[in-house]
């Protein structure tokens, strides 16, 4: 299943990440069907290289022209001035195999608990965190998700 492979090429890569979106919405309990997998990692030029290095060893590839280190090192610039939230990868040979790299936040101001899924350990932003997440966001379907995490408390 794509979220185990991407996951294990991550760890493999020895980056620090955590899922987020939908997939962390529906890891929590909430239904929720998505397509991408969303993720949050530490930012550093060295952790955004690792996670670049191994989506692209898992057969991922940048949508846009950049690197990991422009992506980090441009990101207040990319956000502020272009209003790009996500770097995303996509597997040119089954375009459905999505993964966003949420660039408006740092997996180091974040709280992260492990669900175990598929028999894998997956890191997911905690619950507060992801509501947070969601609500800052604005966009409908965000804040649908958010509500939803709440009526789990």
């Amino acid at each position: 299943m794509f979220i185990y492979r991407i996951v294990k090429a991550l760890k493999a890569g020895k980056v620090k990440f955590a899922i987020a979106g939908g997939y962390a919405v529906a890891l929590h309990g909430a239904v929720r069907g998505t397509v991408d997998l969303d993720i949050v990692l530490e930012i550093s030029p060295l952790n955004f290289g690792r996670a670049e290095k191994a989506l692209k060893a898992a057969g991922l590839e940048s949508r846009l022209p950049v690197t990991a280190e422009q992506v980090c090192s441009f990101r207040e610039e990319y956000i502020k001035k272009r209003n790009l939230i996500g770097w995303s990868f996509w597997n040119p040979a089954n375009p459905a195999e999505l993964v966003d790299i949420i660039i408006t936040e740092d997996l180091a101001g974040l709280d992260t608990v492990t669900v175990k899924a598929g028999g894998e350990r997956l890191p997911v932003v905690s619950r507060p965190d992801l509501i947070k997440m969601k609500r800052r966001s604005g966009r409908p379907q965000d804040i649908e998700d958010a509500k939803a995490l709440e009526a789990l408390r």
